[in-house]
């Protein structure tokens, strides 16, 4: 099936596509890492939340490392495309077709894929990206990060996550997480593996260390799991 989006035809994958994975995904073209960057269509009441999604996509450029986000041209999820288009580097986008009655997808990306469902969209996401990180959002951005959380802590994969945690908007929900292994229903490795940052710097650092640049990074298949 194809969708037309400013006179360009695209296809859109489906929930059968992803029963291959590899064939759907070809990241063989791409130059660089991505990391996938989950955050909120809209830029919150306090500047200070955009300007950490501009500081990070610049960021990301800088140190050779591309985005893989939902695809839109608004909120903070434009933000941070922006700024990765702007420093040179690669940015994929993945919209469902519904989605586009209500966010605009961004123009400028290096890929722009269109999906059937949002399972079908987070599994593609997920299969491009090499690392995860997790900007302030809304109720999409807590389900995309707390769905990829499940998904290491059920073995599909063994990517980095990162909550990075600005002007303290994550306190509450790591505090609930810290409650849940606490009453014994999440392991204390499960909840250690999302890994807190205050700061770009810190989870730039973190990448450096967990992302080889130059190598391939191993990906699993979490199609229809």
């Amino acid at each position: 099936m194809q969708m037309k989006i400013n006179n360009e035809n695209y296809e859109v994958i489906t929930s059968q596509d992803i029963t291959n994975i590899e064939k759907a995904v070809d990241k063989s073209t791409l130059a660089m890492p991505l990391v996938a960057v989950y955050c909120g269509s809209r830029v919150g009441n306090n500047d200070i939340y955009e300007q950490a999604a501009r500081d990070l996509g610049q960021a990301l450029a800088k140190n050779g490392l591309g985005l893989v986000y939902g695809g839109a041209s608004i909120g903070l999820m434009g933000a941070v495309a922006d700024e990765v288009i702007k420093g040179g580097a690669q940015a994929v986008g993945v919209i469902p077709t519904f989605m586009l009655k209500h966010e605009i997808a961004h123009q400028q990306l290096t890929r722009l894929h269109l999906t059937d469902t949002m399972h079908t969209r987070k599994t593609v996401m997920a299969e491009y990206a090499d690392a995860f990180i997790t900007l302030p959002g809304g109720l999409g951005t807590l389900e995309e990060i707390m769905e990829i959380a499940t998904w290491r802590q059920l073995y599909q994969h063994e990517k980095p996550m990162i909550i990075l945690n600005i002007n303290g908007f994550y306190d509450r929900l790591i505090d609930h997480l810290k409650y849940t292994a606490d009453q014994g229903f999440m392991k204390q490795e499960d909840l250690e593996r999302l890994v807190v940052c205050n700061t770009i710097a810190e989870a730039i650092d973190l990448l450096h260390v967990v992302v080889k640049i130059d190598d391939d990074v191993d990906t699993e298949t979490m199609a229809g799991n």
